[in-house]
Formats: C-alpha cells, sequence, structure tokens
C-alpha cells in the first residue's frame, strides 16, 4: 500500500490518539523534512505512561516512539540538523 503526503508528514498506517498533536506541532519546526509514522503495536502489559519519547539518532533524523496505554507506534523523523531537532523536542515535549 503506498503512502500519501499530507504536508511534511508521509501517512501509511493510522495513528495512536493523541499523537496527531505531537507530529503537527513538529510539522512546523523548519529542521523537520519528513515525518514518518510506523505500525502500532499492542501489548498484553502496559505501563500507563502517555507520550513521544526520542529513542535513538538514524543516519536521517531520529526514531521516536509514541505510548498510549498498552500500544506504542514508532515515528521516524527525518531532519536537516539532529542536534537543532533534538534540543527543539526536549524543549517542547521535555
Amino acid at each position: 500500500m503506498p503512502g500519501r503526503r499530507i504536508g511534511k508528514l508521509k501517512v501509511q498506517h493510522h495513528l495512536l490518539e493523541g499523537l496527531e498533536d505531537y507530529l503537527g506541532e513538529m510539522e512546523r519546526w523548519e529542521v523537520v523534512k519528513t515525518i514518518i509514522p510506523g505500525r502500532i503495536v499492542r501489548q498484553n502489559k502496559g505501563s500507563g505512561v502517555t507520550g513521544l519519547f526520542l529513542k535513538y539518532p538514524t543516519i536521517t533524523g531520529y526514531k521516536l516512539i509514541y505510548k498510549k496505554g498498552t500500544s506504542f507506534q514508532e515515528v521516524f523523523v527525518v531532519c536537516s540538523d539532529r542536534e537543532t531537532f533534538e534540543r527543539l523536542f526536549r524543549e517542547r515535549f521535555g
């Protein structure tokens, strides 16, 4: 199934509830070139923690994880400057 683009967001999968707010904020950052959400994974146990977290840097940007209840979703961000992205992310999302 080919993805479609909505601004900087490449949509191939559904989004977990609440993730769209985070992605909408990041779309406005000049350093962000593309946002690619991954598949939703559901687990039997959940930590109850909700939020978007930096996982690790990649060659082209960052891998993020959005957690909500017993589900999580990977998000890949392509950016022009990883250091600036990380600083903006920490300032905005903690």
